[in-house]
């Protein structure tokens, strides 16, 4: 149900562009290098080389920020560079001090880079200092205190900084005049800062501080809802809730195994994590045996898919054993030389061969510097260490299809397990705010129901949020609720929208469903083109009229959030767009999809991170098909 506001026109003032101020921060100066003569008449016997101090820096300063990426900033104002000199000791044997003061009017011009749709930013410039005082003060044991003005003093320093501060919105936001409070911080290196014309006296700042910022919009026309300020561009919200929350559901899954055996750093053996067996225990293995429901035992995020693929080298050999005329190619991989990767294909070799009876000459061995599709891509740079840890591995290929299936290359045959869904996606409710990314920072949730209870849910920043019904509920089998949706705009605008939803549990229903996964190898080496027949002929035809299909897609934890949340998103839009047009070739129209993407999001991430094999089965698009009741 879509929330539109009552309106009537009103005027009030949009974000600033030009803003005016004052600052104030403290200066922690560092000083480094050799000062020796105070000044053309005195020349103290011991050498002062390093110094600390705190000196105050206070500006008026103007500002350009359209709210796009670049603005600019000014600063005008008084600069203390001053500091205390570590003590020495004199030939005499006497303590001996040295306090500087000096200071600067200092006018400091800066590029503005606006961090995305936060209130950080961060700034860059140059910074042109006038010398405004230059005395210092000398004290010896045994003789006289001295104080004078330094000689050889540059009367104008050219040097530069860099720094982040964050932009907080004191005034309301409908403000004629705006008002935000800016703390900030940044650091001047020593490069230019040399005060004086002889000797190698140095200076590098740290400044924190505050700085007040006044800025008046222009009129605009807007609507108003509930007293509300809406934007000129406006957002749609609305609120998608099952009819009735399924706890659990049984699911008939197509789990895809991968074709790769990890290995851990600093072993050239298979890791413990993989299920070895015994020859007698292998004798019994049948891989259909994975296909029962989970144990009591077996908790915590989807443990029976994982436990299922670490019988990879249980469910080859089994599959070996049961197609004598099959064979297999192992390409072990290592940065270390492709001598270790051939010690890592070995060692499955030898597995199969002692523990399963497989005939060695069915089994061909390789050692390689990088796997067949390695995760690192060259001159990548970030994140090294966890590309190569999924690299350190074993390849299985073989050009028999009863081991493995052409799903977007060589992947294993999949195997088909039953296993009960707890908290199905489905079951969740889920929050819809259509330009949010594009209008809002920001937007959270407010539950509020019959009996006055809220509950309170965010901050969101994509078009899309979801929270488990069940949770929602608590103990109660129903409840109606008013949500409330408010975001803050870029601009620092509040949007409010409303709507209701009535949710209803029922604790022993059990629904059945289909699920499907296609996985994909680091970042784009593999397309959803590639699965194009897979979907067509094997998921397609299990879609019934009236069913609905969720499709989410997800990544690993390696690169940025917001590329990864982009990827998963399309190959999930791109995973839709095909299984449509098969459905419609088979003329089946009434078929409802709910299309996300979560990218490397935790909370609903299908594993973990901790492993490769973990990050390697979340990059995936997972195809969720529930029969229409």
């Amino acid at each position: 149900m879509f929330v539109s506001a009552s309106s009537f026109a009103q005027k009030i003032s949009s974000s600033p562009t030009w803003w005016f101020g004052v600052s104030a921060a403290g200066n922690l100066n560092y000083y480094s290098g050799t000062t020796q003569r105070l000044d053309n008449a005195y020349f103290v016997p011991t050498a002062f080389h390093k110094g600390t101090g705190v000196r105050p820096f206070g500006s008026i300063l103007m500002e350009y920020n359209s709210g796009k990426l670049f603005g600019g900033m000014l600063n005008i104002g008084y600069d203390g560079r001053g500091a205390k000199f570590d003590d020495v000791i004199a030939p005499c044997d006497c303590p001996a001090t040295l306090k500087s003061n000096l200071s600067y009017v200092t006018i400091e011009p800066s590029l503005r880079v606006n961090a995305g749709a936060t209130n950080f930013y961060f700034f860059a410039g140059p910074r042109v200092a006038f010398n405004l005082s230059k005395d210092y003060e000398y004290t010896q044991l045994k003789q006289e205190d001295r104080d004078g003005d330094f000689s050889a003093i540059d009367k104008t320093i050219f040097s530069g900084q860099v720094g982040i501060g964050y932009d907080y919105l004191i005034s309301t936001p409908n403000a004629k005049t705006a008002v935000v409070l800016s703390p900030f911080m940044s650091f001047h290196p020593y490069f230019g800062q040399e005060p004086r014309t002889i000797e190698s006296l140095s200076i590098s700042t740290v400044r924190t501080g505050l700085a007040l910022k006044f800025g008046k919009g222009s009129n605009q026309t807007v609507t108003e809802n509930n007293n509300v300020v809406v934007p000129n561009r406006d957002v749609d919200f609305s609120v998608r809730a099952p009819k009735v929350i399924p706890q659990k559901r049984q699911v008939s899954e197509t789990l895809p195994l991968l074709n790769y055996v990890f290995f851990d750093n600093e072993s050239n053996k298979i890791p413990s994590r993989y299920i070895l067996l015994n020859q007698s225990q292998a004798s019994n293995f049948k891989e259909e045996q994975l296909e029962k429901e989970e144990t009591a035992n077996m908790t915590g995020r989807s443990a029976r898919q994982i436990n299922v693929y670490h019988n990879i080298l249980n469910i080859l050999g089994d599959r070996l054993r049961s197609n004598p005329q099959a064979t297999i190619s192992l390409s072990g991989a290592s940065l270390n030389g492709a001598e270790e990767g051939k010690v890592f294909a070995e060692e499955i070799k030898e597995y199969l061969v002692s523990v399963f009876g497989i005939n060695s000459s069915r089994i061909t061995t390789q050692g390689r510097v990088k796997p067949l599709v390695p995760s690192e891509q060259p001159g990548g740079s970030k994140e090294l260490t966890l590309l190569r840890t999924g690299d350190r591995r074993v390849d299985i290929t073989s050009s028999s299809p009863e081991l493995l299936l052409e799903v977007g290359g060589g992947m294993m045959k999949p195997i088909q397990i039953t296993a009960n869904q707890v908290d199905p996606l489905d079951s969740h409710v889920l929050f819809n705010v259509d330009g949010a990314e594009d209008v809002l920072r920001s937007w959270s949730i407010a539950m509020t129901d019959e009996n006055g209870t809220v509950q309170n849910f965010g901050p969101f920043t994509k078009n899309q949020g979801s929270f488990p019904g069940k949770t929602i509920l608590g103990n109660r089998s129903t409840g109606d609720y008013k949500v409330v949706m408010t975001g803050i705009t870029k601009k620092g605008e509040t949007v409010k929208k409303e709507s209701t939803v009535r949710l209803v549990r029922q604790d022993d229903l059990i629904d059945k469903g289909y699920r499907y996964s296609i996985l994909f190898d680091f970042d784009k080496t593999k397309t959803i083109a590639s699965y194009d027949n897979f979907l067509k002929t094997t998921v397609a035809p299990l879609i019934a009229d009236g069913s609905t299909v969720i499709i989410h897609g997800h990544t690993d934890a390696i690169g940025s959030e917001d590329y990864n949340y982009t990827l998963s998103r399309t190959r999930a839009m791109e995973t839709q767009k095909l299984l449509n047009n098969a459905l419609k070739s088979s003329g089946k129209n009434n078929v409802k999809f709910e299309t996300l993407g979560f990218g490397e999001d935790v909370n609903n991430a299908p594993f973990d991170n901790s492993t490769p094999e973990e990050r390697f089965y979340n990059r995936t698009v997972i195809i969720d098909i529930i029969p229409a009741k």
